[in-house]
């Protein structure tokens, strides 16, 4: 099995040979990485629920009409809120600068006076024990480093092309591919 450091903080762009349904051209930010496995959001992948109808405590955190996003098929019902962090500590976890995860016992109330910008989730993306590392070895995922940006990107479906366009070089190619090559 293939032994790496840990990719918590960094992008995984899908492949464009990565056909899953479920991850087909997403970008996922990988917030925990070990030998017990991984977690991490999708990033570009908005649903048509608005904030203020799926968690109305959530909504004056979040940008008018803004989307929740689809973090990935892991606990799909499960609510999972990252945030850029003013003040840090009120972070439960910290993933790429001072963007981290918003505690679920965090008094929502106090929330706005901690974060500058905050992000919505349905659901997880999560790999068991060897199972990331396998799909990276099959050249399923390109691994990128992370913005405090993309987290936040204003345009969730040109996310993938961006991140590949910013890693460069032949990735820079794959990202001006069409979404169906055989149109191409």
């Amino acid at each position: 099995m293939l032994v790496m450091e840990s990719l918590r903080g960094k992008l995984l762009v899908a492949s464009p040979s990565l056909l899953d349904p479920n991850f087909r051209r997403t970008v996922v930010l990988i917030a925990e990485h070990s030998e017990d496995g991984a977690m991490g959001v999708v990033l570009n992948r908005e649903s048509e629920l608005e904030v203020d109808d799926a968690a109305p405590s959530l909504a004056e955190l979040v940008e008018p009409g803004a989307h929740v996003l689809e973090g990935g098929p892991v606990q799909p019902a499960a609510v999972v809120v990252m945030a850029e962090f003013d003040d840090t500590a009120a972070a439960a976890t910290l993933v790429v600068e001072d963007v981290g995860f918003v505690a679920a016992e965090t008094d929502f109330d106090a929330l706005p006076e901690a974060v500058r910008r905050v992000r919505v989730f349905a659901g997880l993306s999560g790999w068991g024990p060897g199972q990331l590392e396998s799909e990276i070895e099959r050249d399923d995922w390109i691994v990128a480093p992370a913005l405090p940006e993309d987290v936040f990107s204003e345009d969730a479906d040109a996310l993938w092309s961006a991140v590949l366009e910013r890693k460069g070089g032949q990735f820079a190619l794959v990202a001006r591919m069409p979404d169906d090559p055989s149109l191409n």
